[in-house]
């Protein structure tokens, strides 16, 4: 496995990040982020966005479960989904991300746990808030063939 930490220490650096992270993104990747309630996991996905070029505004999808942001570049589309809700995998088979996962790349807030079983490849991505105001801390982890010698740095 592969593990790079940052920080960042505003919303807008945050936001970077992820739009940094989705420089090294591509159709088929899955992204599991955990962290608190409140630690920015949906900041760092509104990066993800911009930096994938796809249509918002990306807003958490806990009540609606998931959704789906088509390209505007022709890039993969983003499907931006929310476990917190889920109450076991049998509840993450319903929503059928793995069908459109080859050709999206999908971001599972709260799938710590339960979405695993979609990829063998996938970036584990834990964000946590740090010690003053904005600050973020967030550990990225790339599992599998696909993230093995990657450099997320």
């Amino acid at each position: 496995m592969t593990t790079a930490e940052f920080r960042a220490t505003t919303a807008e650096e945050t936001r970077a990040l992820g739009a940094r992270l989705a420089a090294l993104l591509a159709p088929g990747d899955l992204v599991v982020l955990s962290g608190p309630l409140g630690a920015g996991k949906t900041t760092l996905v509104q990066g993800i966005a911009e930096g994938l070029k796809v249509r918002g505004p990306i807003t958490s999808p806990t009540f609606v479960i998931a959704r789906v942001h088509p390209s505007l570049s022709g890039g993969p589309a983003l499907v931006h989904a929310d476990a917190y809700r889920l109450g076991g995998t049998l509840e993450v088979d319903d929503l059928d991300l793995d069908a459109s996962l080859e050709e999206s790349v999908t971001v599972v807030e709260w799938g710590e746990g339960l979405v695993e079983g979609l990829s063998d490849d996938r970036l584990e991505v834990h964000v946590e808030r740090g010690a003053e105001g904005e600050e973020r801390r967030v550990r990225v982890t790339g599992a599998g063939p696909r993230w093995s010698g990657l450099s997320l740095a």
